[in-house]
């Protein structure tokens, strides 16, 4: 007999990028199950009304990264061991501690292998994230590692873009390490180099498709003032619908996904789904994807930003997926892969 897949508790606001996962693998689960059971919750507080009625000993899985629970890792780390002391939770754990947390990053290294030793077991979504833990969380169990599924198996076609603007975008929120800044000294060497080779460069821009993470709206404010002394408009789009941000990754230009200190990547998904093949930075996970899902993604090193910029505005067809593009692994195999590792 197969065993029952557990409770999927799907935590946070609407529009977290892992409360937002989490449901997608919840979703994908029930279409193979339809038995499974699914409750939402927006917050701690919710999640405890939530899971007072359960047997004790009851399965329970979350997808968790520590500011879903509260302000600080240590809250974080509390919320997990009172959840499990009554019921048998597994996580499915989202930004992996590393040192690139910087004054963050003991607490948080901390926090996590609490959250370890009190669950009955831990996935996360990468190998490279596996091989994190492994460095710099020693001597807790060893976490499955499940890839992040794409929505489509097949992402649509669409034709190169037409435009003389040489225009990059980035998907997601606005912080410090996502690559705006570099990308905004790329883009100004970019133009500069196209315009030395006579070629006729239009508007010059990077374009944040999202809006700033809370706090860093000033990050904002400095990075639109040190763009424009370098000729370049740095554009935020702030928070959009589904359907306006799908609209955006279709528009024209120069898909980018710079992120210096990655640990799973929701948006180089969203780029390959959109049937778009971004540039990413080269990093242990980027290389990852590349081998998991060949052809979607364009690596490169971080000194090679503005030559690669160059060649996607002189070939923007090099900026979409060829027709065909197997993204597998989908939501469909990832929710299979956790049916099989609940069962296990």
């Amino acid at each position: 007999m197969i065993s029952a897949p557990p409770l999927l508790l799907v935590l946070g606001p609407e529009g977290h990028g892992v409360t937002r996962y989490g449901d997608d693998v919840a979703r994908a689960v029930g279409a193979l199950r339809p038995g499974a059971r699914t409750v939402r919750v927006a917050d701690v507080a919710a999640g405890d009304r939530a899971l007072a009625g359960l047997d004790a000993g009851a399965r329970v899985h979350l997808h968790a990264t520590d500011r879903l629970f509260g302000r600080t890792p240590e809250d974080a780390a509390d919320v997990v061991e009172r959840w499990a002391e009554r019921m048998r939770l597994t996580l499915t754990l989202h930004d992996v501690p590393q040192p690139s947390d910087g004054t963050m990053f003991e607490r948080r290294r901390a926090a996590y292998a609490r959250m370890v030793a009190a669950s009955a077991r831990v996935a996360v979504n990468s190998r490279h994230e596996q091989l994190l833990m492994d460095e710099f969380l020693p001597g807790v169990a060893r976490a499955e590692a499940i890839a992040l599924g794409a929505r489509t198996g097949i992402p649509p076609s669409h034709p190169g873009d037409a435009t003389r603007d040489l225009r990059v975008l980035i998907a997601g929120f606005v912080y410090p390490g996502k690559g705006h800044r570099p990308a905004v000294v790329a883009a100004a060497r970019a133009a500069d180099e196209l315009r030395r080779r006579g070629e006729d460069v239009g508007d010059v821009a990077v374009r944040a498709i999202g809006a700033p993470s809370r706090g860093h709206e000033e990050d904002v404010v400095r990075l639109r003032a040190d763009a424009a002394e370098l000729g370049v408009a740095f554009e935020v789009t702030g928070f959009l619908g589904d359907d306006a941000f799908a609209a955006e990754l279709l528009a024209p230009g120069i898909p980018l996904a710079a992120h210096e200190h990655v640990s799973a990547s929701r948006s180089m998904l969203d780029w390959v789904e959109a049937g778009r093949r971004p540039l990413v930075v080269d990093s242990r996970y980027a290389a990852e994807m590349d081998a998991l899902r060949p052809g979607t993604l364009a690596r490169y090193a971080p000194d090679e930003l503005a030559a690669r910029l160059v060649d996607a505005w002189l070939d923007p067809t090099s900026t979409r997926l060829a027709p065909g593009a197997s993204l597998a692994p989908t939501l469909d195999d990832v929710a299979a892969s956790y049916l099989a590792w609940w069962a296990a």
